[in-house]
């Protein structure tokens, strides 16, 4: 017992990257040696419907607990601090919508799940039927469905319910409900290298070494978007805001947070990191106290463009052709989407079928689609977190340098201004 338990820590301390590789490496070698082994694909079988399982009650408890829990009031810096955030969210979404677009991508998906695809909808009229009808399901089914629109309504209605009736207790139950859920997504995740071992077996053996031809495309697709909003989109909105060059800014929040966030791949983890980082931009910590854990939940642009690309990925496999007003509606869905990510590694990719949805592709099908994701995760997942991260200082420091300007307060030598961070005032 000593020694299994041993193998087990030994396994859950290790890298989860490394894990990853060395699934990926393990499978390729195993559909080269071994292709007719189709019991191997089981473990990717069952990791794909683990995650089916818990993603919708993941997404339902995170959503309500949220908004159960936001009490805190707003004067002119969060209120434009939250802006930021979201609006910079849904400007990654659709900087993904026309990536895609320009550069369209497609994914290898097993031929039992593509003969199980319902057809691609007419129209934005039969899209918006859908989504209606989505929408008002009953809340049980929703969740046992896998209907993430419904389940997004309602949990917001919920929420917001809860919001207005719940006392400390409630808070506090609400609060052990999701860390519960998150950490059951963590030992679903721990198991990920066999998943992806099983997914990498399958894919090698049906379609060859040419799937990774396709799994770089749309890694090269996913980064290259990333750094699009990262380096053009993020400092035109601090320039709008400021109407300084936003690139000093820019790159020391990157510096500072990006590379450490890029490495711990965690949000959460690399608060601490970017409440160092605020203190030395010369930031008021009763400011950034509340405004960057805030961020690390709202502040989400990387995991926008991953779940806008995954699921236009996703769409122009299957055939559906997504009109420019049906992109739109996407870039909605997927910011609000992306809001709404789990803080462990890979979360994003859980809410890839909530945008899946909006196109009417099936549960079976966009998990799948997830367990690609993980695939490229190594990769994907640590630019997200970088992004994601950075961002959080980054629009801290613009609503607060946004409010010296307004009270005629010099800023920073970097940005133009005359004061000198380096001495306290």
């Amino acid at each position: 017992m000593k020694v299994i338990k041993k193998i087990l820590r030994l396994y859950t301390d290790s890298s989860l990257i490394l894990r990853i590789i060395i699934g990926i490496a393990v499978g390729v070698v195993l559909a080269l040696l071994v292709p007719q082994a189709t019991w191997i694909s089981m473990g990717g079988v069952l990791f794909v419907g683990a995650l089916k399982a818990i993603a919708p009650v993941l997404v339902a408890v995170l959503v309500m607990g949220s908004l159960c829990q936001s009490s805190a009031k707003l004067d002119g810096r969060f209120g434009l601090v939250i802006f930021l955030y979201l609006f910079s969210t849904y400007l990654a979404s659709f900087t993904a919508v026309v990536a895609s677009f320009i550069f369209p991508q497609t994914i290898t998906l097993s031929d039992s799940l593509m003969a199980q695809s319902t057809a691609a909808p007419d129209g934005l009229g039969e899209i918006v039927t859908s989504l209606l009808q989505s929408i008002i399901a009953n809340p049980i089914e929703a969740v046992s469905g896998g209907n993430y629109l419904g389940i997004l309504f309602w949990s917001i209605v919920i929420g917001m319910a809860l919001k207005k009736f719940a006392d400390e207790a409630t808070q506090t139950l609400m609060t052990n409900l999701s860390d519960a859920i998150t950490q059951v997504v963590r030992w679903i995740i721990n198991l990920a290298p066999f998943g992806i071992l099983s997914l990498v077996f399958s894919a090698v053996s049906e379609s060859g070494f040419d799937i990774f031809v396709t799994y770089g495309k749309l890694m090269i697709l996913l980064v290259c978007t990333m750094l699009t909003v990262a380096l053009v989109i993020n400092p035109l909105i601090v320039f709008l805001v400021l109407r300084r060059n936003p690139y000093p800014l820019v790159f020391r929040c990157i510096k500072g947070s990006g590379l450490t966030a890029f490495f711990t791949r965690s949000s959460a983890a690399n608060i601490p990191v970017n409440m160092s980082l605020c203190e030395k931009l010369g930031l008021d910590r009763d400011m950034y106290a509340v405004s960057i854990p805030l961020g690390s939940t709202i502040n989400m642009d990387g995991a926008a463009v991953t779940i806008t690309v995954m699921a236009l990925a996703t769409a122009h496999t299957l055939g559906i052709e997504v009109s420019l007003p049906t992109a739109m509606l996407l870039s909605f869905l997927s910011a609000l989407a992306a809001c709404g990510t789990s803080g462990v590694t890979g979360g994003s990719l859980l809410l890839i079928p909530m945008a899946c949805s909006l196109f009417g592709i099936p549960d079976s099908v966009s998990m799948q689609v997830v367990g690609v994701g993980f695939i490229i995760g190594v990769i994907q997942d640590s630019m997200e977190t970088a992004i994601n991260s950075s961002g959080d200082v980054l629009f801290t420091a613009t609503a607060e340098y946004a409010q010296w300007k307004k009270q005629k307060k010099s800023l920073p030598t970097f940005l133009g201004g005359s004061a000198d961070l380096s001495k306290p005032e």
